[in-house]
């Protein structure tokens, strides 16, 4: 056992008699701005919970917990786990009670023990020596659980049926909890849709990480360079400058690779007289950012000149639309509209965009797939129309907005007109 206020699940068999909520062997613990090509990466230090109300937000999850009828919710999703007490290290759980008497138990491995020490005034620590299941099935049964969702959206299903074996263990058998793991969905993706100040903050930074990258490669393009190497000089420049990962891989697409939305680098190289489109982004402290810019080496071919032109122009009007109280439809039927009314409709396929924080792909979604939701001050997403055209090429081009109650915000400065995107 770890001597100071975390203790250690060693594990068991059987759950021993309890004579209150926390004797378990899983002890507790009590407890628009230009890019400057100079500026070095900050330190990278664990995050810590100074700066940010993760009180409200856990506040904000036991309500919403409370109003679905459970006594807990049992957050997997790491990401969430970061969201809520600021701790990034992953492989963690989070116990939360709808009793705000009760202190959140986050259950880790040794991996992470000399970190969480900072975490212990908002959440009770776990260090577990066995498997996970066992210990969060020792948990559940030693606060006396009584309905306990599981994020659905996350826990596969052979989770779940491993964590109903392990308390059938626990417990001997008796607990029916079969009926007392409730499979919920989306209720941390609801409070994530809105963007604090601090979630915003982290967000700019990101994004001007991702544009100072991307200034320091640009210079160095030239015909006859694979897909891949432009990739990693680009990731390069963003990690050394903080990111401790690219927000997603890279999408770096030569030649007709362009029309591929979602493509993959690989080994083609770029050439004279043809697009380049580079689809990146930068990470800060949990914290991701989404930028298009598609470029062309050499004189703009006519066609491409005339799709650039088209999708520019409907980045524009949507993101001239942006409002609190405008729906997600609304938005993408703009700059859809657009596009259609100049023959390339069919050629449009994915949604305009949506929104980004903790994950890449976040809540809204501007697209017509789902039904329309309205937009709300705090709102963070992507304006991402496009034109792609088999054998040919493809254009996007990518900004990302801070919605407000009376328009929005471009949290990007790099150019989009055609000039800048000429290279060579």
């Amino acid at each position: 056992m770890f001597e100071g206020s975390v203790r250690v699940f060693e594990g068991s068999q059987r759950h021993p008699t309890t004579t209150g909520p926390h004797a378990i062997p899983c002890a507790h613990a009590d407890g628009h701005e230009k890019a400057s090509h100079e500026e070095g990466p900050e330190d990278r230090r664990p995050a810590r919970t100074s700066g940010v109300s993760y009180a409200t937000r856990i506040a904000r999850l036991r309500a919403a917990i409370g109003g679905r009828e459970l006594s807990h919710l049992l957050v997997t999703d790491p990401r969430d786990v970061g969201y809520l007490t600021g701790f990034l290290g992953g492989d963690s759980y989070l116990l939360v009670s709808a009793d705000e008497g009760r202190k959140p138990i986050l259950i880790s491995d040794f991996r992470y023990q000399e970190e969480l020490a900072a975490f212990e005034s908002i959440v009770q620590i776990v260090i577990r020596k066995t498997t996970m299941l066992p210990c969060v099935a020792e948990t559940l049964v030693g606060e006396r659980v009584e309905r306990c969702g599981v994020q659905g959206d996350h826990m596969t299903i052979g989770e779940r049926d491993g964590l109903l074996e392990q308390l059938s263990v626990v417990d001997g058998g008796g607990g029916d909890w079969a009926d007392r793991i409730i499979s919920t969905r989306g209720v941390l993706l609801g409070m994530r849709r809105v963007k604090d100040d601090h979630e915003v903050a982290l967000i700019r930074r990101a994004v001007r990480i991702q544009q100072q990258a991307l200034l320091a490669v640009l210079p160095t393009i030239r015909a006859n360079q694979s897909e891949l190497e432009i990739a990693a000089r680009l990731e390069s420049e963003m990690k050394s400058r903080g990111s401790v990962e690219p927000a997603f891989v890279s999408i770096v697409a030569a030649r007709a690779n362009s029309s591929l939305p979602h493509y993959r680098p690989g080994t083609m190289k770029t050439a004279k007289g043809q697009p380049l489109l580079i689809d990146w982004g930068a990470m800060w402290e949990g914290y991701r950012s989404d930028m298009t810019r598609t470029f062309h080496l050499g004189k703009w071919s006519p066609k491409m000149r005339e799709i650039y032109q088209i999708v520019l122009d409907a980045h524009i009007l949507s993101a001239d639309s942006l409002k609190a109280g405008r729906t997600t439809a609304e938005i993408d039927k703009i700059a859809r509209d657009h596009i259609t009314r100049h023959g390339y409709g069919e050629f449009f396929g994915h949604g305009l965009g949506h929104g980004i924080g903790i994950n890449i792909h976040e809540e809204p979604r501007l697209t017509q797939q789902v039904a329309p939701s309205p937009l709300e001050a705090g709102n963070v997403l992507t304006i991402e129309p496009g034109i792609y055209l088999p054998g040919v090429g493809g254009v996007r081009l990518e900004n990302d907005y801070l919605v407000t109650e009376s328009g929005s915000e471009c949290l990007c400065t790099l150019p989009m007109n055609m000039e800048w995107a000429t290279l060579g």
